[in-house]
């Protein structure tokens, strides 16, 4: 560590886990105006509606509301096709690019909520590689905030959650994160309104670094 740097953290970690939407990549837009064309057709208030559906599966989110005679499984599957038809507007949060491609490939991973098909259009329309591990909306049973993702996550790269740092950017994942076990930095650059966490927080990945020692663990420093 150099001297221009400082440890965000007291321990290093074995392995990295991200979340993408709003955490790697910003696709805001491009989810709200699918989703809130889909609200208005169901004649839901858009504005009310909007904060309810990002960190979580799609069809989470519709069974949530019990909308009568609505099929959640099928209004999700319609609506991913929507979002991969529109990628208009996606790019990296600042600094991530440079950020994963420091990581050794073995030691993070991302889990979404997104589908796989979908994961995978967002992170090209990024500019962002699939990595080598991912968890994602298909992979588990549960959705965030139920800690699943993330346990499995952990679990796919050989480690202990507890030896994990989760990135997150919602409060579904960051309880997710959480309830996993695991440390959880917030990443804030795509946030409306602020969160009130006690967790430390990054407006961009330009603010980090990630110090790879001989045993392979990764410590986060400050910039």
């Amino acid at each position: 560590m150099s001297p221009t740097t400082s440890a965000v953290f007291s321990k290093p970690f074995a392995a990295l886990l991200f979340d993408m939407d709003g955490t790697i990549l910003n696709s805001l837009a491009s989810a709200e105006r699918i989703w809130g064309n889909w609200a208005r057709r169901r004649g839901l208030d858009v504005e009310t509606f909007l904060p309810t559906m990002h960190g979580v599966r799609g069809v989470d989110t519709i069974r949530r509301l019990a909308l009568p005679g609505v099929d959640p499984e099928a209004e999700a599957a319609e609506i991913e096709r929507e979002e991969i038809d529109d990628v208009e507007g996606i790019v990296a949060i600042a600094g991530a690019v440079a950020f994963l491609n420091s990581l050794p490939p073995q030691s993070w991973a991302i889990v979404t909520s997104a589908p796989l098909a979908l994961a995978q259009r967002r992170l090209e329309a990024a500019g962002i590689a699939v990595p080598r591990t991912m968890v994602t909306a298909e992979d588990v049973s549960v959705g965030k905030p139920n800690p699943e993702c993330y346990l499995l996550g952990a679990e796919k790269l050989g480690v202990d959650i507890a030896d994990c740092l989760v990135f997150e950017d919602a409060p579904a994942g960051i309880q997710a994160g959480e309830a996993a076990g695991a440390e959880v930095i917030v990443v804030t650059a795509t946030q409306v309104h602020a969160i009130a966490t006690a967790h430390p927080t990054i407006a961009s990945y330009d603010t980090i670094a990630a110090s790879v020692g001989t045993d392979g663990k990764i410590s986060i420093v400050s910039r």
